[in-house]
């Protein structure tokens, strides 16, 4: 794994609210993880899990409350300040299709200010045989693949993931299952929105509980 460009000591949302196109999606989040953790948001779909993690990663406006960051001693609340610790993986996977997997890889990882060794992390993935392929014609899994090979490049303490777990095989999956834990060897933070849980331990929070 690629060593972490910074560190967190905990990521916390309090008493969050979030509006979308008008209407209320949830009120009142309150969760917390620190470093070494892996915190899971479950629910049904509508439950809001995707934009409490666009807020947490300043992507949207919470309606209410406040996303807290405690680094290194300070406390990081402004949404863009908060981006320079965040590694996205959802299900826009912004891969450009004319470019090789690795030019893609290669690019994300510039764009992250990282120095990570690139083939290692498509070795690491699974996708070192198609390396040389454009990125149009990788299947969903294989772009997954991919995205998980830009987070170990990207080197951000905290991870955000969008169904982290769809369209992998099995072996995909543990594959996700096995980065997460380095991860949080590693002294990082994962937030994952899930139906399916991980597996890996760490605090739940049901969204749209009673």
């Amino acid at each position: 794994m690629t060593p972490l460009n910074a560190r967190l000591d905990t990521v916390q949302a309090e008493d969050l609210t979030c509006v979308r196109g008008g209407r209320l999606v949830f009120r009142g989040l309150n969760v917390s993880a620190g470093a070494g953790e892996t915190l899971s948001l479950e629910g049904p779909n509508g439950a809001g899990k995707s934009s409490a993690l666009r807020i947490f990663g300043g992507l949207l406006a919470a309606a209410g409350g406040l996303v807290r960051f405690r680094a290194a001693g300070d406390d990081v609340v402004d949404g863009e300040e908060r981006g320079r610790f965040v590694g996205w993986h959802g299900h826009a996977d912004g891969i450009k299709a004319q470019m090789t997997v690795r030019e893609n890889a290669a690019f994300m990882a510039t764009l992250f200010g990282a120095r990570g060794d690139i083939d290692a992390a498509l070795a690491r993935v699974g996708l070192a045989r198609v390396a040389h392929l454009p990125g149009q014609y990788l299947s969903a899994g294989q772009r997954r693949r991919l995205g998980l090979a830009r987070l170990i490049l990207s080197a951000r303490p905290l991870w955000l993931l969008d169904e982290p777990l769809a369209a992998l095989d099995s072996a995909g999956r543990r594959l996700a299952v096995e980065l997460v834990g380095e991860h949080c060897a590693a002294g990082g933070i994962v937030i994952a929105a899930t139906h399916d849980p991980l597996g890996v331990g760490g605090p739940r929070h049901i969204l749209g509980a009673a």
